[in-house]
């Protein structure tokens, strides 16, 4: 009978502290489409290097797509850039050609 453990010392769903968590997951960068009304669409992109200016990439992104875009500040995810309508692929493409990032860095969410 001395040989049962006692299971009760730990608990494996415990909260294990602070896990720096914000999206960013491992240096990726995000981009994402998300519905909207209709046929409508945001494409959201979250987890640039610190190294890009925001505003400036907006701003470039707005340009070059023809398209309408908004900086959010998110208190888990930080800061995402939101563009109207589905730029992923103009995004990506922008990002490893312009902005010299691997393209095993940047990760396509949706549909």
């Amino acid at each position: 009978m001395s040989d049962i453990q006692n299971l009760q010392s730990y608990d494996p769903f415990a909260d294990l502290g602070d896990s720096k968590d914000t999206g960013d997951q491992q240096g990726y960068i995000h981009i994402r489409i998300q519905q909207r009304n209709g046929r409508k669409t945001l494409t959201t992109i979250q987890g640039l290097p610190s190294n890009f200016d925001q505003k400036r990439m907006l701003k470039i992104f707005k340009k070059d797509f023809a398209c309408n875009g908004t900086l959010v500040e998110d208190e888990e995810l930080g800061s995402v850039i939101q563009l109207q309508g589905d730029q992923r692929v103009k995004v990506l493409t922008l990002l490893t050609t312009e902005g010299k990032i691997d393209k095993k860095q940047v990760k396509i969410h949706g549909f």
